[in-house]
């Protein structure tokens, strides 16, 4: 169920067949079901029905963070409260957090993007794996942690801080697995340096680092540092959490989840679409998620993507890493 060659194999034709099809339900789905696209289409004169191709999904106006605020709380949400299993929000350092909601089954979807990521990177159910975000309101932790434990990996929830007993645990432990962001990674590397530990202290292999960019030179000195083989995933609170993207062995581009999330590349000031390969900001629809779908997001990220298939074998669009941003 991790590595389904079925899916992440699939051709690109039955693919896009696949994408039409949920793409056809979920915007069905969001005009039925979350008054705020049933007023946004109507307000248009768009219905679903005139969703016919994959390209037909540009005549639906995008969705901003300003209008996941302007809802603030639940105002997005398809399902009913008493449906919603699971809250999570942004940081809101700035005005009012923006919420997402789960349901039982969003979780299990976010947790089978995940253990897809986490497979493509070499994890399996020997690994023990200690998760060195923050846990919370942060989608980042759980994320990884539900992912972890779908894949079969030993999980040590350490949560962010009290850096020296992070070492500890590690080395103890026989962590072989580390989930942090980039920057803490070099930080506990540093810190295992300053207080004597030697490489051979820890049995690390695999580096999970995500919810902040990392430059190839910042990757290298944290791959010397622990000793382990880094890779970057990618993702959104407002979209899933982690689990949107992630790199394969190959570290050539970032495999998107192209069966749950619709991905777009356009102009940032025009919004008109893109050629396959030239950069622009990352749209996404939500192709399957049924408590708070959103079509169109504007991610504000700055990437570029292709549909060439990977030397791994999976044949779903690779973005590059994120570039800068459009705002």
């Amino acid at each position: 169920m991790i590595f389904d060659p079925r899916v992440e194999t699939m051709p690109r034709s039955e693919l896009e067949a696949l994408k039409l099809e949920r793409l056809k339900h979920i915007v069905r789905y969001c005009y039925e079901n979350v008054p705020f696209y049933h007023k946004r289409f109507d307000s248009i004169g768009l219905k679903p029905e005139h969703i016919r191709t994959l390209a037909d999904v540009r005549l639906i106006p995008p969705t901003t963070k300003a209008d996941l605020r302007d809802n603030y709380p639940f105002g997005l949400f398809a399902v009913p409260r008493e449906k919603v299993v699971r809250i999570h929000a942004s940081s809101g350092t700035t005005g009012k957090p923006t919420v997402v909601g789960y349901t039982k089954n969003d979780l299990d979807m976010w947790a089978g993007v995940m253990a897809r990521i986490i497979c493509a990177a070499g994890v399996n159910e020997s690994d023990i794996a200690q998760i060195s975000f923050g846990y919370g309101l942060f989608t980042g932790a759980l994320g990884l942690h539900y992912g972890l434990e779908r894949v079969g990996a030993a999980v040590v929830p350490a949560s962010s801080g009290n850096s020296e007993k992070q070492l500890m645990l590690m080395k103890d432990f026989g962590v072989t697995t580390l989930i942090a962001t980039p920057t803490y990674a070099m930080y506990l590397g540093e810190l295992a340096a300053e207080l004597g530990y030697k490489p051979g202290d820890f049995k690390l292999r695999i580096g999970l680092f995500g919810s902040e960019g990392c430059t190839t030179e910042l990757r290298a000195k944290i791959e010397q540092r622990l000793g382990l083989f880094a890779t970057d995933n990618y993702g959104m609170s407002e979209l899933i959490g982690p689990g949107v993207s992630g790199e394969c062995e190959y570290r050539c581009g970032l495999h998107f989840a192209e069966d749950h999330f619709l991905p777009e590349i356009v102009d940032p000031e025009t919004l008109e679409a893109k050629n396959e390969g030239e950069e622009g900001e990352l749209i996404v629809t939500t192709l399957t998620k049924e408590a708070m779908p959103l079509l169109r997001y504007r991610t504000r990220d700055l990437t570029r993507i292709t549909t060439e298939p990977c030397k791994c074998g999976r044949t779903h669009a690779r973005m590059e890493k994120v570039m800068g941003r459009s705002d």
